[in-house]
Formats: C-alpha cells, structure tokens, sequence
C-alpha cells in the first residue's frame, strides 16, 4: 500500500512548516529513515526522514510551499509501482494548433530575452549514464546576480559534477553542497568530521582551502581538453547569515521571519530589564588550559566554558528559583526541572536546543549533552522534544568578541544570561595584608535579562552573585 509522506509537527506550538527542498525526485528510491526533504519552522529547520522504503512516487506539495502540519506532501509507493508523478499542473492545450499565438515582443523585450535565454553549449554525460546526453552546467540560468556572473566566468569550462542522486549519497548539508558547487568540488572526495561522516562546513572550507583549482578534473570536450578553472580564493562564510549580494532584494527566509515574530512579540509581553556582573575567570582559564587536552583525550569530547556557565547557573537557579518560573496569565509556574536552552548560531539563524532536566547532570554529562545537541543542530538533526520545554536560556555569543550584550527573553521564559568575551585586563586587587597591587585577569562580563513583571532587581543581582562566586572560586570536579 501507498505510504503518505505528511508534514510533521515539529514542536507543540507549530501548525505550520515551509518545505523548502526535496532531497529526491519522482520516480527515486527510498530507504526508510533516509533523509526525504527539509522544513523549516520557527522552532528549527530539519531533514525529514522517509516514513518507509519503497519509491518516491508523488510529490504533492512543491519547494518553497507553507503548508498546515500534518498534510500530505507526497507519496512512497512499493518498489516496482505506477510511474510517479509530479505536482499537477493547468493541463495544456492538446494540439499545439489550439494554443494561441503569444504577442510579438517589443524590440526591447526581444533583446532582453535574447540576453536572458542561456546560450547552446556542448553536452557531457555523466559518470554511469552512458551515452546520454546532460545540459552543461552554463544553460541553466541563475537567479542571483552572483550567480549569473560566476556562470558567464566558467562559460568556457564544462565540469563533470555529481549528479543529484551522488550528492545525496554523501551526508552533507544543502549549505556544503552549494559551497561544492560554487568551488567545483567533488563531494566524494571530501571526508566527513559529523556525525556519521557527515561533511561539514568546516569539512568543505578546508578542502576549498586545500585544492585551491577545485577538486574535479576538467572533463574533455570535442577531444580537447577544456580549461582549468582559475584558482578561487577560499570562501568567509559569516557565523550567522550568508552573505549578501550588495544592492540585492533578498526575502526574509521562514526562520528569520519567525525569529522577528518572536522577538518583537517578547519586547512587547515582557518588562525587560538587564544587570550586568564582571566575573575574574582567571581560575576556570587557567584550570581548562591545564587540563584540556588530558580531559578531552579521557572522555571523548571537547572542553568548552559552556558546562562552568551551566554549572554556575544551576546554582543560581537552586537559590532563586523564580528565575527558572513562566508566567501563565497572571499566575507563576515554577518549575521542578531546569530545562536549560543552550542558543546555538546556524549559518541560517538561530535555534535554542534544549538540555532537559539540567540539573541532573554533572560536568561532564553537560558537556556531551551541550556538545551533542548543537552538532545536530547544525546538520539539521533536531526532534521536535529538543526544543520544547525550555525554562532557562543561555546564550554565548562571547567567541565572536563583544564585551556584552543584553538578550531578549525567550518567551515564557522570565530570564536569559548573556555571556560576553572574555578578555585579559588590569585589575586591582588587595593582597592579606591589606596592600593593593596591579594584576592581568581574564575578565568576562555576563547580563542577565529578566521579566520585571516577576523578576525584581535585588533577586535578579543576588542570582548573579551566586552565578559570579561560584566561576570564581570553581572547586568543582570537571571529570
């Protein structure tokens, strides 16, 4: 029997998703649990797994469609089932006869046309497909004016890419394989760090960096060998958005409209008020410098600041509760568990996975679990549970170097800690006798916004002196 593929429902507050790509076309074949296609909402942009295995037979919701959760966006049928089909369409006209003539173009349209329309190029097969003819890469038109420049550079060199069906077998993001394409790499040829030796971003920048000409050999055309490409320099790919073509009129993608949906609306629901603490880091500095190459060769993953934050919060939160409370109507939720949102910057946006029952778990738990759920957020690998539920957030934006910031709260939530950078400074400081002397400290400043409507100013600063004297006299085992 036919199995629908529908949209999921990827969070208890959405009831709606775009489809933004088809990871196969009519007529391919389906593992189940293969990656299908891939939404994006205002909780995460995910692959969306196929429900069985069999054969795409029909797609019935096209890229870029907003649809209700739950409806049918396409059909697997049984190996072997009736040809698949593609989305329908107005029927055309049965004779070409019956079709009215179009309108004579007017002498400027004509030209414009003319320079529009891709110019006849020789073909080349690919790998497998025989003698079978494939359009070069230079007729299709692109519809960033990046893009079009870049196509009319290479119009002269014809290169053997991976078919779409190849680049799927390789576990990649559609951002690395826009990078491949771009830089004319062979995805095969990139070994994967991810998980399941899935390419990464940094996977594909070094390649780049690495084969400088591009990975694939020019592919011969007319029995002469056609032109390497000339040497690109290797891409910057900023930490948060792609970046723009200048003069360019680029849409709001679904995440960041639903990321200005929500902010606006926090700015609007709650009474944001920011404290700002300066924290002496020296000791955690000092402590992850000596132990972190032993730490990370025992227990398997990186040692980040992340799980001293964590840690430091959970502290804070075990002497003031209400910072880890909601607001429901005009009562106060205060939760049994800190649930806590650690805020992860995807090239697309922003998405805060969540670290349920945080304070269950020690350093090391914290560090895996933190470290787990960001690399699936970046590959797109989130469940609907590991963004719900939040009660706490941190967000770190401190590598990037800003001295402080002051975060808008993650609604329900009452309060979110911003962590700045951390940087060596002078400072004063007194010695048992008394003595004051000049001393270098590695300094961070942490801001912590909070709902006035239930947080006030004296709790809000007494978490902070909890969260401030526990990073500065960690005694903590890290495991």
């Amino acid at each position: 029997m036919p199995t629908d593929v529908i949209m999921p429902q990827m969070g208890e507050s959405i009831f709606e998703g775009t489809l933004t790509k088809w990871l196969k076309k009519p007529g391919d074949k389906v593992q189940r649990d293969e990656p299908l296609f891939e939404i994006s909402t205002d909780k995460v942009d995910a692959e969306i797994p196929a429900p069985a295995s069999g054969v795409l037979k029909e797609i019935k919701v096209t890229e870029g469609a907003t649809v209700q959760v739950n409806t049918v966006v396409g059909v697997i049928d049984a190996e072997g089932a009736a040809a698949a089909t593609t989305p329908a369409k107005p029927e055309a006209p049965r004779a070409a006869a019956a079709a009215p003539a179009p309108p004579a173009p007017s002498p400027q349209a004509e030209g414009t046309s003319r320079a529009r329309q891709p110019q006849p190029t020789e073909a080349v097969a690919r790998k497998g497909d025989g003698a079978r003819p494939q359009p070069a890469p230079a007729a299709i038109e692109p519809s960033r004016p990046k893009e079009r420049e870049a196509v009319a550079r290479r119009a002269e060199t014809v290169i053997e890419f991976p078919s779409a069906e190849e680049e799927q077998r390789v576990r990649s993001s559609p951002l690395v394989r826009r990078i491949a394409r771009e830089y004319q790499v062979d995805l095969a040829q990139v070994p994967g760090t991810g998980l399941g030796g899935r390419i990464t971003k940094e996977d594909i920048l070094r390649f780049v960096e690495q084969h400088p000409a591009g990975a694939p050999p020019a592919v011969a055309v007319g029995g002469r060998a056609a032109p390497a490409a000339a040497p690109q320099p290797v891409p910057t790919m900023p930490a948060t958005a792609p970046t723009p073509v200048l003069g360019e009129l680029v849409p709001m993608s679904t995440m960041r409209k639903k990321i200005a949906e929500h902010m606006v609306a926090s700015k609007r629901t709650s009474a944001h008020v920011h404290s700002i603490f300066e924290i002496d880091m020296t000791r955690i500095v000092k402590l992850r410098e000596r132990e972190r190459a032993e730490w990370e060769k025992r227990n398997g993953t990186k040692l980040t600041f992340m799980p001293f934050f964590a840690r430091a919060v959970l502290a804070g939160i075990r002497e003031w509760p209400i910072v880890n409370a909601s607001v429901e109507g005009e009562s106060i939720r205060y939760h049994a568990n800190v649930n806590l949102g650690i805020a992860v910057a995807l090239d697309w946006g922003l998405i805060v996975p969540v670290v349920k029952q945080a304070e269950e778990k020690n350093f090391l738990g914290l560090q895996r679990a933190i470290t787990e759920l960001a690399e699936r957020a970046r590959n797109k690998k989130l469940s609907p549970e590991d963004v719900q539920g939040g009660t706490f957030t941190i967000t770190n934006p401190g590598p990037y170097g800003p001295l402080f910031g002051t975060p808008i709260i993650n609604q329900p939530q009452v309060a979110i800690l911003g962590i700045g950078g951390i940087f060596k400074t002078p400072v004063v400081k007194t010695d048992p006798e008394g003595n004051d002397y000049f001393a270098v400290a590695h300094i961070l400043h942490v801001s912590l916004g909070y709902d006035h409507r239930v947080v006030d100013g004296a709790v809000a600063d007494q978490f902070l002196s909890v969260v401030k004297k526990k990073l500065e006299g960690w005694d903590e085992d890290i495991g």
